[in-house]
């Protein structure tokens, strides 16, 4: 092969993902860092006077959480789309050892955070806060580890973490979609329908399914369903050429849509939502009120549930012979990702939001222990990675 093939040769999907997520976790960590400072400085008033500045009839916090962040789930639904038909996801074998390890990293965690606050109505409200892994911020504490990491263990926490997110996304529906208005949720159904008739039609042209995606996002604002979630629902009609051999087409309409809006979401959109939302103003809290069942229910949940459930679901489906261990990766490595699937910082404050919107004690008391849980999990899944040795040679299953 020529060399000039060799470089107009596209770069692979899953490698470009990577890099992006990775980087754009970097500066997510170092935005809600500032969103912190700034919220326990003298600028706080400025800060949450900004945030609930009214535009349109929606206050700018409003804006990003309902309006920005259904970019970013659109982007959610178009890479567990391409995942599950064209990529890591899909075969069954694949799909076998991230979907049990998701599912238990998301059911461990909410029997700790049920445990700890079973008998308060309203803490019982944010069960699902501690269920979720930031594929961002846990990418972003990869990079900065290196080739320390074998590269599987990347695939397997993006795929644990893209499977993760579409149980938020059906927890969301589920769950915290209250008050339903029939007529604009019929009018988003048929928003939808139209979507699926152009994708059968075989229309490649964006705009058709930017438009009239745009008029369904704005028919579930009005319908009760949280709007953001009009962004996945969107994701899935839009066509995706399958190229088994070798998945990384350029010309399909999902990936061109999937490469234009990834850098914007993960290098301005997330980051944004993680400053306008992780501000908490400290001087309302005291330490008992950090062991208060809410935060502690979170914390517990995102540190320790995260691992036992992820970690124990990998050790038991391969001795029991289901799975094989990612190739070159120890224990200790696979021990050390578990861990860093506890920062759920970004889809836990969006769940946050969602269950405690009419208790700001509680929404505050929650972004604490997200805050706590994500930090610790972060830290010992860094320190534990960065003092395990590097990848094993010679490729080990079990």
């Amino acid at each position: 092969m020529s060399v000039p093939s060799l470089v107009a040769r596209p770069l692979s999907m899953m490698r470009a993902f990577l890099a992006a997520e990775a980087a754009g976790g970097i500066i997510l960590i170092g935005a809600a860092a500032l969103g912190m400072l700034i919220a326990n400085s003298a600028q706080s008033a400025t800060y949450f006077h900004t945030l609930h500045i009214d535009i349109g009839g929606l206050s700018l916090l409003h804006w990003i959480n309902d309006g920005l962040m259904a970019l970013f789930f659109l982007v959610v639904g178009l890479e567990i789309k391409r995942e599950v038909l064209d990529g890591q996801l899909a075969r069954w074998p694949d799909r076998l050892l991230p979907g049990l390890a998701a599912a238990a990293g998301v059911v461990v965690p909410a029997l700790i955070y049920i445990a700890i606050n079973r008998g308060d109505a309203i803490g019982m409200r944010g069960w699902a806060i501690p269920a979720a892994t930031d594929i961002a911020f846990a990418l972003g504490v990869l990079a900065l580890l290196g080739r320390r990491v074998p590269g599987s263990l990347k695939i397997f926490l993006t795929a644990v973490a893209i499977i993760d997110d579409l149980i938020a996304v059906l927890i969301i529906v589920l769950f915290y979609s209250e008050q339903l208005s029939l007529l604009p949720l019929a009018l988003a159904a048929a928003g939808l329908v139209c979507l699926a008739l152009c994708n059968r039609a075989g229309v490649n042209q964006l705009w058709p399914y930017l438009l009239i995606g745009l008029f369904v996002w704005f028919c579930v604002l009005q319908s009760g369903i949280h709007a953001t979630l009009a962004g996945v629902a969107v994701a899935m009609t839009i066509p995706l050429a399958r190229t088994p051999a070798a998945p990384d087409d350029q010309h399909s309409p999902l990936s061109r849509l999937e490469h234009g809006l990834h850098p914007w979401v993960a290098y301005a959109i997330v980051p944004l939502f993680g400053f306008a939302n992780a501000g908490v103003a400290l001087t309302g809290f005291s330490l008992p009120d950090l062991a208060a069942s809410v935060p502690l229910g979170i914390a517990l949940g995102l540190f320790a549930g995260k691992q036992v459930g992820i970690f124990g679901a990998v050790w038991l489906l391969s001795r029991l012979g289901w799975v094989s261990r990612p190739a070159h990766a120890s224990w200790t490595q696979l021990y050390g990702v578990a861990l860093l699937c506890g920062i759920g910082f970004t889809m836990s404050l969006f769940i946050g939001g969602l269950a405690f919107a009419a208790h700001p004690h509680e929404s505050d008391a929650a972004k604490l222990g997200i805050l706590l849980g994500s930090l610790a999990s972060a830290t010992a899944g860094y320190l534990l990675l960065r003092l395990a040795p590097g990848p094993i040679r010679t490729e080990r299953t079990r």
